[in-house]
Formats: C-alpha cells, sequence, structure tokens
C-alpha cells in the first residue's frame, strides 16, 4: 500500500485530493495536514512514500516546505498541484530538489497514476507545466531590479521601501515576484542567479 499525506493551506477549499485517492485499492490516504510551522515533524511521524502538496500558495513560497520535509523525509516524494493559469505557479528553471509538478486539473487517474509513479521512485513533471514554464518571460521589470538591487546591498525591506516610496508589502510582492521569475529558493539565490545572468553587479 502507499502511503500518502496530502498537505493544504488553511485557507484554500479545492476539491479534496484525498476524494481522488482513497477509491484507489494500492493507496492508503492516512490524513491532511495543515501549512504550518510544524508540519515536517508531524509529516515526519506519519511516514508517507508520497506527500501531495494542494495550495494556492506560489511555488517561491512551497520550496523552503519542501526543503523541510525533504530533510525530515528523506525517502518520501513530494507533488505539488499547480494551476499554470496563476502567478507565480510554473515549476522553477534551476529546482533540483525533490518536489514534483501535475497540473490542478489533472483527472483523477492521471493523479493516481503519478502518485504510483514517484513511489516507484520516478521524477514527474506535467508536460503541460513543462511548457508553460518554458514559454513564460522570465526577465525582471526595471522596478524588480531596483529592488533586488538594493536587497543585493544589504537593505531590509523597510529601508528599501522608505528609498523607493513603497509600502513593505510592495517590496515583499516585488521580491516574491523576483524569486518566482528566476525559480530561486529564497531571496538570496535570487540575487546569485540576476548576478550570473549580468542583471546584478
Amino acid at each position: 500500500m502507499i502511503r500518502v499525506v496530502v498537505v493544504r493551506d488553511e485557507g484554500y477549499f479545492g476539491v479534496p485530493v484525498r476524494t481522488f485517492l482513497e477509491t484507489e485499492p494500492d493507496m492508503h490516504y492516512v490524513t491532511t495536514l495543515p501549512i504550518n510551522s510544524d508540519l515536517a515533524p508531524r509529516a515526519a511521524q506519519l511516514w508517507p512514500a508520497v506527500i501531495v502538496i494542494d495550495t494556492e500558495y506560489m511555488v517561491s513560497q512551497v520550496l523552503p516546505l519542501a526543503d523541510e520535509l525533504h530533510t525530515a523525509i528523506p525517502s518520501c516524494a513530494m507533488l505539488l498541484l499547480c494551476d499554470p493559469s496563476k502567478r507565480g505557479m510554473l515549476p522553477p528553471r534551476r529546482w533540483n530538489g525533490g518536489l514534483n509538478f501535475l497540473v490542478k486539473s489533472a483527472a483523477s487517474s492521471s493523479l493516481a497514476d503519478t502518485v504510483r509513479r514517484l513511489a516507484a521512485g520516478e521524477r514527474v513533471v506535467s508536460p503541460m507545466l513543462q511548457a508553460a514554464s518554458l514559454n513564460t518571460d522570465r526577465g525582471l521589470s526595471t522596478r524588480e531590479l531596483e529592488v533586488l538591487g538594493l536587497a543585493a546591498e544589504g537593505e531590509s525591506v523597510k529601508e528599501i521601501a522608505g528609498r523607493l516610496y513603497l509600502s513593505g508589502g510592495t517590496v515583499r510582492n516585488y521580491l516574491s515576484a523576483v524569486i518566482a521569475k528566476t525559480g530561486a529558493r529564497n531571496r538570496l539565490d535570487a540575487i546569485r542567479i540576476a548576478r550570473k545572468e549580468g542583471w546584478l553587479r
């Protein structure tokens, strides 16, 4: 039996993934866990073979969570359900971690087949998401580069907001957009990638 744990953010009320998995004879739906600070240790106690992450969060927001889960349960495969029509919901170009990607609208048979493949040790990225990711313009806007450049100089969100006459929330949104566009794991990784691409000195 393939033990499957579903992870969801508490504010998201899409069709429960468990309804697709509970009918599969070779799968055991264990439980659904909310995204919070103690997710990784709680998930580790359940010994899942596959974790399905069903969320409205952007991929850049899920990557640190995926790192924590991978550290806590190295043998567990992780599948993120993505909506390619929404901002920040495409696989990053430079992600080498244990996260796999499938479209949210995939049929239940496709979801079950993907879970089986992951449990068997395969890596999966939906061709639809892969194509959308390659066709998306990942260039950074002038304002995004401005914000990232100040962050690279060590300035805090508050300091950047003061310099550019923006709110702190707007600065954080710009940084999140940069992380999503560059496929970075976090702000420091985005700075490294931008420098490598020649966008920052």
